[in-house]
């Protein structure tokens, strides 16, 4: 597993569709190290806090193996760097094979992965395709985001490498298929194991878990 880009950006406005936005959606990539705090990379800040950004989505991580099945869905030849507003995208990570709480080494800091994307329509801005979040949340390829566990620095080309992966197996992937499948006793299970989830997910699996 490697970085291959680093990305940044701070909140800017533009319209879409006649409706006014503030978002930091839009990033650039970076050349060389980058230093990392407790809740952002050096040059980067989110917006709306309430959905982006904070201590447990410090970081927005996304899978340069998803860059190739978005291509193929959506017909397009190659896709912008950072086109899912993503400050990694990385290679070797899919969200399938990685388990939630696994604790990450790339380059001098330390990191665990925390939770799966919630798209917004920040998205459908991006992508100018206003059904476009919808898309994103229905073939699961969401990303995923770190909480930063000792700061430091990364770059491009740094490698990535695993220092811990929980017992329970319970995978980014699986937390969003629970969700679209209203798998309730799936739900109870992610519940018990995982309580670290922010508001939005632990919202959509206490409504179909178990009672």
């Amino acid at each position: 597993m490697r970085i291959v880009v680093v990305c940044v950006g701070r909140p800017r406005e533009l319209t879409f569709q006649g409706q006014k936005y503030t978002t930091s959606i839009f990033k650039k990539k970076v050349v060389g190290p980058v230093a990392v705090i407790n809740d952002n990379l050096e040059g980067d800040r989110q917006h709306d806090l309430n959905f982006h950004g904070g201590r447990d989505k410090a970081i927005y991580v996304y899978s340069q193996e998803h860059y190739r099945d978005w291509e193929k869905t959506l017909g397009i030849s190659e896709l912008k760097v950072s086109q899912f507003g993503e400050n990694l995208t990385v290679s070797g990570c899919r969200d399938e094979d990685i388990v939630v709480g696994t604790k990450l080494r790339m380059g001098s800091i330390f990191a665990t992965v925390m939770q799966p994307r919630i798209p917004c329509a920040k998205l459908g801005v991006k992508l100018e395709n206003a059904d476009f979040p919808q898309l994103f949340w229905e073939k699961g390829l969401l990303g995923f985001y770190l909480r930063v566990d000792q700061a430091g620095s990364l770059q491009a080309g740094d490698e990535i490498t695993i220092e811990h992966i929980p017992t329970h197996g319970i995978t980014l992937r699986s937390v969003w298929a629970t969700v679209v499948n209203s798998s309730s006793n799936e739900a109870s299970e992610i519940l018990e194991k995982l309580d670290s989830l922010d508001a939005g997910w632990l919202r959509r699996l206490k409504k179909i878990a178990k009672p």
